[in-house]
């Protein structure tokens, strides 16, 4: 198998295990926080911040999303769906810029 087939087939299985491996939160908040779309308002401001500006998170989001009732195993497992959500879309527009590049 070539080794972009292999890196495929990877970050695949990462996207498969975040999404609908076992754990604490529901696999509807996962996918939310994956996409980062329809995430229920407690979370939308760790979840929007981790993708879009994971610099600018605070103690003051998590303590927020406890406060709404989640625990800190699901707030890890929403976090991580989050970035790999957002590292998934800039790997895909990557794919496709490459191979648009090979076409012209």
């Amino acid at each position: 198998m070539p080794d972009e087939d292999k890196k495929r087939v990877a970050h695949q299985a990462l996207v498969d295990r975040v999404l609908t491996g076992e754990g604490t939160a529901s696999a509807e908040d996962r996918a939310r926080a994956f996409g980062n779309a329809d995430v229920p308002p407690p979370l939308q401001a760790l979840i929007g911040k981790v993708a879009m500006t994971p610099s600018q998170v605070t103690d003051a989001d998590f303590a927020a999303a406890k406060a709404a009732g989640f625990s800190e195993d699901q707030l890890f497992e929403l976090v991580v769906c989050a970035a790999v959500g957002q590292s998934t879309r800039q790997y895909e527009a990557g794919l496709a810029a490459l191979a648009e590049g090979e076409v012209g």
